[in-house]
């Protein structure tokens, strides 16, 4: 049998028209202002380690310096050693050999230097530094991060190659004789520290110099010119702008962390480190001053 078909509901004019509750929406961020949040600085830290961590240069660079620079302290304290015998009483008097085994710290902070550029030059070269800055708006956010990572990564590093250095190159110079040092003198223990300090801050310095120049070729080329070129011309600069030089620029004076002879005419070992400590923080305050106001 055929059921009866429903009666439509007539409503009349007057009753009204009854509708279901309306959910109070919450208010939605803006999307910039949302992703802002949701990057936090450990998030930084986090990606900016994957990065470091994943590039191909960074081990190579690593292994690199450690081995050249155990390699020049075996070489470097064997030839010292055999010359001290021949030496002038004057010249065996200011011999260093704490200088003579970290010589190779001359190399390793352009390394470590080149290492703190690319953390920043290979992004602005392969073009994921646009992707970067999209997810993180806070530009000096990204900066600190890489700066934080950076100095995890340098830090120990500069400790290694100094310890190896050290090691290697006082066991050569006992082993012709010559004067050495243990590790527990207070000035060898001053030398490998700060070592690692003068080398995380060479580092810096590379990053901020890839922050303002963004190319790896000009960071390359500045920072043999700061590092290496300036201090071998340094001696035959005219009168007392040669001596200036030679007392304040920023690698002369860090380097003084690792000698053990103290020349009169040149700052303190840590006088010399701060100088070199005051010359980063001002060019990571220019890096940043730059990346905040640049297109990417």
């Amino acid at each position: 049998m055929r059921q009866p078909m429903k009666q439509p509901i007539v409503r009349s004019a007057a009753e009204p028209t009854r509708f279901p509750p309306v959910r109070r929406l919450r208010s939605v961020p803006r999307r910039g202002r949302a992703r802002s949040e949701a990057a936090t600085f450990a998030h930084c830290l986090h990606a900016e380690w994957i990065k470091i961590r994943t590039m191909r240069s960074t081990l190579y660079v690593l292994l690199g310096t450690l081995a050249f620079c155990a390699g020049l302290a075996a070489l470097n304290g064997w030839s010292a050693g055999e010359e001290f015998a021949g030496m002038s009483t004057a010249d065996q008097a200011v011999f260093d050999p704490l200088a003579t085994s970290l010589r190779g710290y001359l190399i390793a902070q352009i390394t470590l230097g080149l290492l703190g550029g690319l953390v920043i030059t290979s992004e602005y070269g392969a073009r994921t530094i646009v992707s970067t800055l999209a997810s993180v708006p806070h530009r000096g956010r990204v900066l600190a991060s890489k700066a934080v990572v950076l100095v995890a990564v340098a830090f120990p590093t500069g400790l290694v190659v100094s310890l190896t250095g050290f090691l290697v190159g006082q066991a050569a110079l006992s082993g012709v004789g010559a004067p050495h040092l243990a590790l527990s003198d207070g000035t060898a223990l001053r030398g490998v520290f700060g070592g690692g300090l003068y080398l995380a801050l060479a580092g810096l310095f590379g990053l901020a110099l890839g922050a303002v120049i963004r190319s790896t070729t000009a960071t390359v080329t500045t920072l043999f010119g700061v590092m290496l070129i300036v201090q071998a011309f340094a001696p035959a600069l005219p009168g007392g702008f040669g001596d200036w030089v030679s007392t304040y620029w920023p690698p002369i004076a860090g380097g003084q962390i690792i000698t053990a002879y103290q020349d009169p005419a040149l700052l303190t070992p840590w006088a010399g480190l701060c100088v070199m400590a005051g010359c980063v923080a001002v060019m990571m305050g220019a890096a940043r001053a730059v990346f905040r106001k640049r297109d990417a």
